[in-house]
């Protein structure tokens, strides 16, 4: 024994949690800074030295928290879809018709295109990833295309969308919104809010009925998650 008392605040040992917490936080700045130099330079010309630098540590200490490159990638994707996740769940858990689920997935889906994770869904080659990973996100991406044909299909049956093919449907609004995560800059005269907004309501409203009342997109609380803070918007660059 040092002498010290039991309860002294100078031990040089974090608290586990506050250490638990200070890792997740670093890890974190590690997946904004290189989802953003991914998107800015391409995923093969961009360099974990290069993330390194921006972070102010070495190329090693990255080591500390990620694997690979694309251990690195896969994770940017990942928080990508739980974004997706989150709000299809909270979509489904609401009692909106077909057209007004459909319309909050398109209002929530265009909002997540502006964000660097959101754009990583459409801008990262899953061809990049191990065999593994791959398959993982061709499956997520196969579940994002039913949900829209699921919503357009329940729209149909309760008289809210009319009568069309569901898949060629899905097909059009998707290509639309997946869009957004090429062209989107920050600092352009639309915020993502007033462009989920306009989508909202232009990718939709052909296929109303006459019969449907064009009222506010109700949107679905915001899922709470572990990994909300990584999740905040941002935006790429040219």
């Amino acid at each position: 024994m040092d002498g010290r008392p039991a309860n002294d605040t100078t031990s040089p040992w974090m608290p586990f949690e506050n250490r638990r917490r200070a890792r997740d936080e670093k890890r974190e700045a590690v997946l904004r800074t290189a989802v953003q130099l991914f998107l800015e330079q391409g995923y093969h010309r961009a360099t974990l030295n290069e993330v390194a630098e921006r972070l102010n540590i070495t190329k090693p200490a990255l080591y500390n928290y990620f694997r690979s490159k694309e251990d690195i990638l896969f994770e940017c994707w990942a928080l990508g879809q739980e974004q997706v996740d989150g709000f299809i769940a909270a979509i489904d858990g609401s009692r909106q018709n077909g057209l007004g689920k459909l319309r909050a997935l398109v209002h929530s889906y265009a909002e997540t295109m502006a964000t660097d994770f959101g754009a990583s869904l459409v801008r990262f080659d899953p061809r990049d990833l191990s065999p593994s990973n791959a398959k993982t996100v061709r499956a997520a991406k196969r579940g994002i295309d039913r949900t829209f044909r699921r919503y357009i299909t329940e729209g149909i049956a309760d008289g809210s969308i009319k009568p069309c093919d569901p898949k060629m449907a899905a097909f059009a609004i998707a290509g639309s919104l997946n869009w957004i995560g090429h062209w989107y800059q920050r600092g352009g005269e639309l915020t993502p809010d007033a462009i989920a907004d306009d989508f909202a309501e232009r990718l939709t409203e052909g296929l109303a009925t006459a019969t449907v009342n064009k009222r506010p997109i109700k949107q679905p609380p915001a899922p709470r998650t572990k990994k909300s803070a990584a999740r905040a918007p941002t935006t790429k660059k040219k």
